[in-house]
């Protein structure tokens, strides 16, 4: 006899599979917009935190976009999209992790120097407007995180390319669901660290303000390795039981 285990899933993980699957059986069609993140809470008796991860998990496989002030729309999707990869494993998987911290320094070091080459007085606005709430909170796990993902996001906008804010939106997807908590207890909840974290972006924004690419990518790639040390030295110091 011949017998799978069977993994042991977080609930939110569960939920997410459940709204997936009414979504391929075209119970909500593209278009739909979901229950607000309290009714969701209600209905599937959880924490708002909870079904905040669940629909993260939606937007990561593609299957759900999040508009600012609106709520949570099902995209129109094909079979091929589907078959989207489980990211879960990521967190357990250093190698993995560093792979995709890997990615994103591809990344957000060619959208430094392309924001600095491409913005706008407006954009430089926005980016201020981002730090200066970023050095209001300086402490708080979950706003510091928050920011954080916002102030790069206002960044790529800056680029004036849709496809590098569509990249980077992918990567923070999934930088989001694998070490989201580690993000947070990590770097957030730590004064010192998430002090040194404000510097970095501030030193990034200057270099853009300026018009200087070359500077803002040595900038965003120092930020970024200072990120990726801390990830690594705390995933490392947790499998060893530390």
């Amino acid at each position: 006899m011949e017998v799978t285990r069977i993994a042991a899933r977080k609930i939110y993980e569960e939920i997410a599979e459940q709204i997936k699957q009414q979504i391929v059986a075209g119970k909500l069609p593209p278009g739909h917009k979901l229950p607000s993140t309290r009714e969701l809470t209600e209905r599937y008796q959880v924490g708002r935190s909870t079904m905040r991860e669940a629909l993260s998990m939606l937007k990561a496989m593609g299957l759900i976009e999040i508009r600012q002030g609106e709520g949570c729309f099902v995209r129109a999707v094909d079979a091929a999209e589907l078959e989207v990869p489980n990211f879960e494993h990521l967190f357990t998987s250093l190698e993995a992790v560093l792979e995709l911290l890997e990615a994103r320094v591809a990344l957000e070091v060619a959208n430094a120097g392309l924001a600095a080459s491409k913005r706008t007085d407006e954009d430089v606005a926005e980016l201020n407007a981002v730090l200066a709430d970023m050095d209001h909170e300086v402490g708080t796990e979950t706003v510091g995180e928050k920011q954080d993902m916002r102030f790069h996001l206002t960044l790529a906008r800056a680029t004036h390319n849709s496809i590098m804010v569509k990249l980077l939106e992918t990567i923070a997807s999934q930088v989001e669901l694998t070490i989201r908590e580690t993000r947070r207890v990590q770097l957030y909840a730590n004064k010192e660290i998430s002090r040194q974290l404000w510097r970095e972006h501030k030193a990034i924004a200057d270099a853009i303000a300026d018009r200087d690419p070359e500077r803002a990518q040595e900038e965003m790639r120092r930020h970024l390795k200072h990120v990726e040390t801390e990830i690594t030295n705390y995933l490392k110091r947790k499998k060893g039981g530390g």
